[in-house]
């Protein structure tokens, strides 16, 4: 192996000595003893906005529910099933299109949009002025 450029184990070399360490062997706890493990998951919650202005929408949606910014809450462009790309940009089977699509309508299968958020642990700071400072403090 001397002669070769680079000194990589490949399919020439001979198989190294066999390593020596034995590993000790540790008395096991069984497996319905032991504690759950707390997940370490960070926080998500699941959240209903308004698909125009972004408040946020508690889950109870009335049929002639309105948003602060005039959006209709119960409407399709609010909805699970919403899809401009499918056909009547529906994906439940409806008969007929529904339009306007940001009116509040009663179609039966209507589902309120759930996002999934991440919690965030960090606070806003009220100034940006001082949040700028904070990143060059020394």
């Amino acid at each position: 192996m001397s002669e070769r450029k680079y000194r990589h184990r490949g399919y020439q070399d001979s198989d190294p000595p066999e390593r020596q360490a034995k590993k000790v062997e540790q008395p096991r706890v069984p497996r319905h003893l032991r504690e759950p493990r707390a997940p370490s998951f960070p926080g998500f919650t699941e959240t209903t906005k308004c698909t125009r202005c972004g408040q946020t929408i508690e889950p109870p949606v009335p049929h002639d529910a309105r948003c602060s910014c005039g959006c209709g809450l119960h409407a399709c462009v609010q909805c699970a099933f919403f899809d401009p790309g499918s056909r009547f940009e529906c994906m439940q089977p409806i008969p007929v299109r529904i339009t306007p699509k940001d009116a509040p309508n009663s179609c039966p299968s209507f589902e309120p949009r759930v996002r999934v958020e991440r919690q965030t642990g960090s606070t806003g700071g009220s100034d940006a002025r001082s949040e700028f400072d904070k990143l060059f403090k020394i």
